[in-house]
This record gives C-alpha cells, structure tokens and sequence, in this order.
C-alpha cells in the first residue's frame, strides 16, 4: 500500500519548517505535524511525502 501525504507550511523555527498535514476530507491525518530541516525544505511552502507500507 502506497499513499501520498500533503503538507502546508505552518511556520518556522530556528533551523526546521513545520509542517502541518492536510487530509483527505472526512479522513483523520496519518502522519500530522511534519519537521523539515530548513536547508531542504528551502521556500517551499507545500511538501508531498509518499508513505509505504509493506
């Protein structure tokens, strides 16, 4: 099973953007709060990450 999570930025912090998840209308978050390291995430002000489960 394979699923691609969206995430907008909420704000930052020293060295991280937090993230926050937004779901799928009338499903709750799979992941929720996200912390990227600023170095990666640059000026991105939306992020997709694909989880697998096996």
């Amino acid at each position: 099973m394979e699923k691609t999570v969206k995430f907008k930025v909420e704000k930052e912090t020293k060295n991280t953007v937090r993230f926050n998840e937004v779901p799928d209308e009338g499903q709750p978050p799979i992941i929720g709060t996200l912390y990227v390291q600023k170095w990666f995430a640059g000026n991105a002000q939306e992020l997709e990450v694909t989880v697998k489960k096996p």
